[in-house]
């Protein structure tokens, strides 16, 4: 009697997460490197003037894409008071963001800057009504107590410059959320793109009190700012839109990795134990929070599956 086909249904799904899996490395890696320019830009330009940079340039580029690809059909969405929201959040946590990169340890500002998955559950508690799981707060707990090793290594008061890259952690949570909802509707170039112009405009209010002309050297920078920028959150797109953002959240700590050795090539910073083991305690805690989840996770909307 002949055997019925083996049916590798595995497969599939396994080189859908490997090629998420790239790019979610891939986007870490220029985020990692655009943290290095901005700390080089904040040399000579304030805050307000390199998130209005990056900004700038990414709306241009992503017009210039979307418009080559279809016209101006491509840039209408049913859901304009999602992507304000998105806009919103994304650029209050990026201010805290690139505040935080250009005055503390680069490794330990993107590790803050991963805190956002451990906000996301009372964030949609709060805003979507989801319950939390009872099982989801042990977990929570061993990921801020991984927080707290970063704020507080030696006992004392916090940084106050690391509350700030916390706080752009709660604000990426909001924008998380927000982007989830989002890719119901609409592509993720589309998502990025009206986050960039939202970014844009909101930027423009606080610029006339910060404004100077800057000089070539510093325009130089803000361009590979904007372009490591929006590349990365291409990529980010992308691979959040081939696999479960779940399967794919211990692929983001590799932005840590990048940070430590960007910042140790050219500024000298050293990875301390405290930022090691905190570190440790947060990826301890996304994996115990993707492990529960992965099974539903497994199975993304259909809307989600493709771009």
């Amino acid at each position: 009697m002949p055997q019925p086909p083996v049916r590798h249904r595995t497969a599939p799904g396994g080189t859908r997460l490997l090629a998420a899996a790239a790019c979610v490395l891939g986007a870490e890696a220029l985020f990692a490197t655009m943290g290095g320019a901005i700390r080089v830009a904040a040399g000579e330009l304030d805050n307000a003037m390199i998130v209005f940079g990056r900004n700038l340039l990414g709306a241009l580029l992503l017009l210039a894409w979307l418009l080559a690809r279809g016209g101006p059909e491509r840039l209408r969405t049913a859901v304009p008071g999602l992507h304000l929201l998105r806009a919103l959040f994304g650029t209050g946590a990026m201010y805290c963001f690139f505040y935080a990169i250009a005055h503390m340890p680069l490794a330990e500002a993107m590790l803050l800057k991963l805190t956002a998955p451990l906000f996301i559950p009372f964030v949609a508690l709060a805003w979507l009504r989801e319950p939390l799981p009872p099982w989801i707060l042990p977990s929570l707990a061993v990921g801020f107590a991984g927080v707290w090793l970063v704020l507080d290594p030696a006992g004392g008061d916090p940084d106050p410059v690391a509350l700030v890259a916390l706080a752009g952690g709660l604000l990426a949570a909001f924008a998380k959320v927000t982007v989830r909802r989002l890719s119901r509707h609409d592509p993720p170039s589309l998502i990025v793109f009206y986050f960039a112009l939202g970014g844009l405009t909101l930027s423009l209010a606080p610029l006339p009190w910060y404004w100077h002309t800057p000089s070539p050297t510093a325009v130089a920078w803000l361009i590979l700012v904007g372009l490591l920028a929006t590349a990365g959150q291409l990529l980010l797109s992308r691979g959040l839109s081939l696999a479960p953002a779940g399967r794919l959240a211990p692929f983001s700590f590799f932005s840590v990795v990048f940070g430590a050795l960007l910042g140790w090539t050219f500024w000298d910073e050293a990875l301390t134990a405290a930022t090691l083991d905190g570190s440790l305690l947060i990826l301890l805690s996304v994996l115990l929070a993707g492990r529960r989840t992965s099974a539903a996770a497994r199975r993304p909307l259909p809307a989600e599956s493709s771009p």
